[in-house]
């Protein structure tokens, strides 16, 4: 059991649950991962946690898990093509620990997909590409609103103008 003395659910809103988003390409950039052990126990994958950057979806996460360490050949093939366009995207071309990825603006090509499991839509990231060239703001000096949403997006996950994992 758990005490929940204080809480009145009356002060917050309720969770309301999240749909798909559609189908279609994304700023983001990879916040948090973690290396987890398959359910089977057998291997290991690499949890990435996606944020988009800007949009009508700005904030919302994807995760994708790469099957770096299993025994199946193929998903150990295709986990490592993936994080090579990760890598690519970010230009980061060895990294040595997978926090070197985190905050380094992308492009994801998302699709939506019905679960085999339940029936129900999910998303599911297709690809990794380099982030768009930015437009060049208008007057100089001035950001464009695009470039000051990455920039806010990315600084919410700083102190004192560092990354989370910088000392």
């Amino acid at each position: 059991m758990g005490n929940l003395a204080g809480f009145n659910a009356m002060e917050v809103e309720p969770n309301v649950g999240m749909d798909v988003i559609p189908a279609g390409e994304y700023e983001a950039c990879i916040v948090a991962s973690e290396m987890k052990q398959t359910k089977s126990g057998n291997g290991s994958y690499l949890n990435l946690e996606i944020q988009i950057l800007s949009g009508q979806y700005q904030n919302r996460r994807l995760f994708e898990k790469l099957n770096l360490n299993n025994p199946n050949a193929t998903a150990v093939q295709i986990a490592a093509s993936t994080l090579s366009s990760i890598c690519r995207a970010v230009n980061i071309l060895t990294p040595q620990d997978s926090s070197e990825l985190h905050m380094k603006p992308l492009r994801i090509s998302v699709g939506v997909r019905k679960r085999e499991d339940t029936g129900e839509m999910e998303n599911r990231i297709k690809s990794f590409k380099p982030r768009a060239a930015q437009p060049v703001a208008t007057q100089p000096g001035i950001a464009n609103s695009r470039q000051l949403a990455t920039a806010d997006v990315v600084a919410s996950y700083s102190t004192n103008g560092k990354a989370p994992w910088q000392k």
